[in-house]
């Protein structure tokens, strides 16, 4: 899901993807193929959303004209015993100040497309060890792309030639998302193995580990420099507002009288006074 001015875009794997508007029934509907893995927006142009899939290639397209895709993704040639190259995209990224769109795909490779040229194939292909890749994120000077697969393992590629350039270490599980910090050489990831981690790009080293109890599918880099202080304003807020709403609505409700609790209890009072008064004639007598 995402945000195109006051419309919400969501996709789901069926490959329906819809373009919620704000205040109107008449949303629009596009079928971007079935097996649907991915949607990312273009940061840049937020009306281009690109989706892939399994056995459905990358395809981009633009909102305002969403009849055909404005670029439609062609397979790689044959192998070498000249059999069907498998499509699985898994995961895509605009690449800033271009056209270019970096993919990886569950047949651990990393292509590199650009729209702005006749060839639909890939520009550039490079591969990391034999495992389903997952996630993939660009560093901040759009040189280099951070990969991680099913295995947990991480790896940062160079874009300009297709090389693997170093790997991270210390993972268990699968990777399922990569965020790498716009201006700092920071890379956050989060997966299967229910920890958070930071580790600083240049050198490797990890700068924060934390465990979050659950598995984690997702993680975002927040711009606001003072959220906790935010949060803490905030939650104060919405307390106050549903302890005044909770308020109202036991005012407005009606009291529930139990009919067989009073019924038991008129019954055990008539039982009590049935023995009182045969006591106080016991002791007349």
């Amino acid at each position: 899901m995402t945000k195109n001015q006051s419309s919400l875009v969501t996709c789901v794997e069926s490959g329906l993807l819809k373009v919620w508007k704000e205040g109107s029934p008449d949303n629009v509907e596009i079928n971007v193929g079935r097996d649907v893995c991915k949607m990312r927006q273009n940061p840049a142009k937020r009306e281009y959303m690109a989706t892939g899939g399994k056995e459905n290639d990358l395809k981009i397209w633009d909102l305002q004209r969403p009849e055909i895709p404005i670029f439609k993704a062609k397979n790689v040639r044959n192998d070498w015993l000249d059999l069907r190259v498998p499509v699985w995209v898994r995961d895509m990224q605009f690449i800033p100040d271009s056209d270019r769109i970096v993919t990886c795909t569950g047949y651990h490779q990393v292509r590199v497309y650009d729209p702005s040229s006749p060839q639909r194939r890939p520009v550039l292909e490079a591969t990391f060890e034999e495992y389903p890749l997952t996630a993939v994120s660009l560093t901040s000077d759009a040189n280099y792309v951070v990969v991680g697969n099913t295995h947990g393992q991480i790896a940062v590629i160079d874009l300009r030639k297709g090389k693997l350039v170093k790997c991270f270490k210390g993972f268990a599980g699968s990777i399922r998302s990569i965020q790498c910090h716009s201006s700092l050489p920071l890379v956050a990831s989060c997966g299967l193995d229910r920890f958070l981690r930071i580790h600083n790009i240049d050198d490797k080293s990890l700068q924060h580990k934390v465990y979050l109890k659950s598995r984690l599918n997702c993680l975002l880099f927040t711009s606001r420099e003072n959220w906790e202080k935010e949060d803490i304003v905030i939650s104060a807020d919405c307390a106050e507002e549903i302890k005044e709403e909770d308020d109202e609505i036991w005012d407005t409700m009606k009291t529930v009288v139990d009919k067989n609790k009073t019924k038991r209890k008129t019954e055990h009072q008539k039982t009590e006074t049935t023995i009182k008064k045969k006591l106080k004639k016991i002791k007349q007598n």
